[in-house]
């Protein structure tokens, strides 16, 4: 999408080095790994404010709100006061979107999705998501951004949308996406 609109494109950084041991169980691996992401995508968000004076478009993987989603699911009542003291602390910092789009999809959907690339996680030495922790990081999502009202949202349905993306149908995205007001707006590719 970035190449379309002639903006800047920022992906998410996922290297972080808590990943494998909160994935193995290890305790206190998740407030680490969550402490890293949230650290690394400010820096990343406030490294944009400077750019952003360049360049007339940003487009982003990735919500700096979201990060609070996975707090919320993987971290201890005590973990996740820090956690949200910290947020807090860093949220000033970091520039709004003018739009967030929320690619919606069914959990079964999605495990399906997983399941066929199963053999891709194989190969990099990698272990698939377990599947109830999927279903509760999906619905996670869709909770979060059924009451997102901080910048105008389209929520996208991808179910029967392959993520690659055709001309007609970023085409299609991309009209919904200049054509986006305030609120939310709900858009299910043909």
């Amino acid at each position: 999408m970035g190449a379309h609109l002639d903006g800047e494109v920022v992906l998410d950084d996922t290297d972080n080095p808590f990943l494998a041991d909160f994935a193995a169980g290890r305790s206190g691996a998740a407030f680490q790994a969550q402490l890293f992401s949230l650290l690394a995508r400010h820096r990343q968000q406030v490294g944009l404010r400077q750019s952003s004076l360049f360049n007339q478009q940003t487009v982003s993987d990735y919500l700096f709100d979201k990060d609070k989603i996975y707090a919320y699911l993987n971290l201890d009542d005590n973990e996740l006061f820090i956690y949200q003291r910290l947020y807090d602390l860093l949220l000033g910092d970091v520039v709004p979107p003018d739009l967030v789009i929320y690619l919606q999809i069914p959990t079964d959907v999605l495990r399906r999705r997983i399941r066929s690339r199963d053999r891709e996680y194989r190969e990099n030495g990698e272990t698939p998501p377990d599947p109830e922790y999927l279903g509760e990081l999906n619905d996670a999502y869709t909770h979060f951004f059924f009451h997102y009202v901080s910048t105008p949202l389209l929520v996208v349905e991808t179910s029967h949308v392959d993520l690659e993306w055709g001309d007609t149908a970023m085409n299609d995205l991309l009209k919904q996406v200049r054509g986006m007001g305030q609120g939310t707006r709900y858009y299910v590719p043909r």
